[in-house]
């Protein structure tokens, strides 16, 4: 479906500057992927309060691309979020579903699950060939957005919402590219995934997260389960300021980190 622009506002990407030591194998699961066990092995799983919350603040506000509307208001769905894959790749597709159902054990309070529904649907996953790429997005953005967007970002993935006026988010269009190896798609699809559920905003000063043009991770890391899990909280709303969230937000951090902490078995 062709959407126009302004019902799109933010748009995140993943540049296509990464660089592997050789081609993997497909595989049926991200921990068999040697450049992702390697990063499992090496990550930072211990952050403090400070190092979560500045990390919350830069992706959760703002916007990487930003086209219109506010970007000072926290963006979210408020409600279940179901995910329809398009595309003829089915290996791909059984390799997104592992994502969502991932992330639905690791964000407490997302209700989030694959559809076979396109209509059921509120994030669609467009799956293409990398030759096809800026032709998805001009189909979706239309021709001068998507030469814009080619020129200053040159995505190799791409991610967009469209919210309503009380900031809560109605859709979001996520376009994969499918034959650039097994890395690059799991790193791009967890990345587009979770951006498109609200946190849009790359930020390059935080070098923990994903949301980092220059971090590749191809799963998902502890960090960024602290910011979505933060972002998902009920007590975090849509709509909702900087102070407003500051108000709230040391009583959801120490809710967050038991289960952050529960779910990926870290030490006390």
């Amino acid at each position: 479906m062709r959407r126009n622009l302004q019902f799109l506002p933010f748009i995140a990407v993943s540049l296509a500057a990464i660089l592997l030591d050789g081609v993997v194998p497909l595989a049926a699961f991200a921990g068999e992927i040697p450049a992702i066990t390697q990063r499992q092995r090496t990550e930072r799983r211990t952050f403090t309060d400070t190092e979560i919350v500045e990390g919350f603040f830069k992706t959760a506000f703002g916007a990487e691309y930003h086209l219109a509307g506010r970007v000072d208001r926290i963006r979210k769905y408020d409600g279940p979020v179901r995910v329809f894959a398009d595309g003829n790749r089915n290996d791909r597709k059984a390799q997104l579903a592992r994502i969502v159902t991932d992330i639905a054990g690791k964000v407490q309070h997302l209700n989030i699950a694959m559809t076979d529904d396109n209509e059921a649907a509120n994030v669609l996953v467009k799956l293409v060939r990398d030759r096809d790429l800026y032709r998805t997005i001009t189909s979706f953005y239309g021709s001068e957005r998507a030469r814009e967007i080619r020129s200053s970002l040159d995505p190799q993935c791409l991610s967009g919402f469209r919210k309503n006026e009380n900031y809560e988010i109605e859709h979001s269009d996520v376009i994969l590219t499918v034959d650039n190896g097994d890395f690059v798609f799991l790193d791009c699809a967890y990345e587009e995934l979770l951006q498109s559920l609200g946190p849009i905003n790359d930020t390059a000063t935080v070098p923990w997260t994903m949301f980092n043009d220059n971090v590749s991770m191809g799963y998902f890391d502890v960090y960024d389960q602290y910011l979505l899990n933060l972002l998902y909280d009920p007590r975090i709303k849509a709509g909702m300021t900087v102070p407003e969230v500051k108000a709230v937000l040391p009583d959801v951090l120490a809710d967050v980190r038991a289960w952050v902490r529960k779910v990926n078995n870290l030490a006390e």
